[in-house]
């Protein structure tokens, strides 16, 4: 939030409903007690309509996670909104946010929502969380340029296409998607964290102008070779869980490499972990569930191989 917490006054609202045991009840409605509410939650409320909120002349943030609400509607008077969190609904179309010039906050998470759009008014945003939709093609975002977070894992996107313009973004989850390549991210100078988990690929690539990248999460994907990351000095948590890499290589200029997984994977050869010694910051370490493991002096000899490690799979090496 932009305003300081010590000025925030207490929210304060009701949700209107008669005959809870009535199984033909009306669907529930919001009910304002008090005007001068910043931050109002109505989660888990069963409202099924967004209205009655006009009475708010110094709302910031508002919550209504896990509702029943199909449609963005009645929130033209709400210039003062900051946060706006909608979040497990059963919202189809993102619209009638033109209004909320100041908002700084949209999370439209877990909804059904299949295209991205209605967010041209929005320059101001600086988080926006898509995530477990059904979106298949990331667009209209290009004038989002103070957009720092961008979560949009567990949808149906098959390409990284029309980041252009986000060049403040410091957080992007594609998680869980259909994603075959690394691409297009080279406009995304700022990045630090890049997720790319559950998806298609097969290669590492096309990272050279992430220079800030600071943890890269590839895991459940296909990728054979550890390849193309010497560009990204500033790593610290890299994670390359469930692929299918048989060796570890072309990590030694990662100096910072804080975090390191590489579990279940096809690992079978001693002479390949010894290629970690270089990195003497690393204090966690996942090799489980690779052929190595199974050696029953496996703990001892990465302990030896790496005295300075913290963790060792899930268990503390001190």
């Amino acid at each position: 939030m932009a305003n300081n917490e010590d000025n925030k006054s207490e929210g304060s609202a009701e949700i209107d409903g008669e005959n809870e045991n009535d199984e033909n009840e009306e669907a529930e409605k919001i009910l304002i007690i008090d005007p001068d509410s910043e931050e109002l939650d109505f989660n888990h409320s069963r409202l099924t309509k967004l209205e009655n909120l006009e009475p708010l002349r110094k709302i910031h943030r508002l919550c209504f996670t896990w509702n029943l609400i199909k449609k963005i509607e009645n929130l033209d008077t709400l210039v003062t909104l900051v946060e706006l969190e909608l979040r497990d609904n059963q919202i189809i179309d993102i619209e009638n946010l033109d209004a909320l010039v100041n908002l700084e906050l949209l999370d439209l998470s877990f909804n059904r929502i299949k295209k991205i759009q209605g967010l041209d008014n929005l320059l101001n945003l600086q988080k926006l969380y898509l995530s477990s939709n059904k979106i298949q093609c990331i667009e209209n975002l290009s004038h989002l340029k103070n957009l720092t977070s961008l979560e949009l894992g567990d949808n149906k996107i098959r390409e990284i296409v029309n980041l252009e313009g986000l060049e403040n973004l410091t957080s992007l989850f594609l998680g869980k998607n259909k994603i075959t390549k690394i691409e297009n991210l080279a406009c995304l100078q700022n990045l630090q964290l890049l997720s790319l988990q559950s998806n298609r690929i097969t290669k590492i690539e096309n990272l050279e102008e992430l220079k800030n990248l600071d943890q890269l999460y590839l895991s459940e994907n296909g990728i054979m070779c550890i390849e193309r990351l010497s560009s990204l000095p500033k790593l610290t948590t890299f994670d390359l869980a469930n692929n299918k890499i048989k060796k570890i290589e072309n990590i030694e200029h990662l100096e910072d490499l804080e975090e390191f997984w590489i579990n279940n994977n096809e690992i079978e050869e001693w002479t390949t972990v010894e290629n970690l010694t270089v990195n003497k910051k690393l204090q966690t370490v996942y090799l489980e569930h690779n052929p190595i493991a199974k050696d029953p002096n496996y703990r001892r000899k990465i302990k030896l191989l790496l005295p300075w490690l913290v963790q060792l799979d899930a268990t503390l090496c001190r």
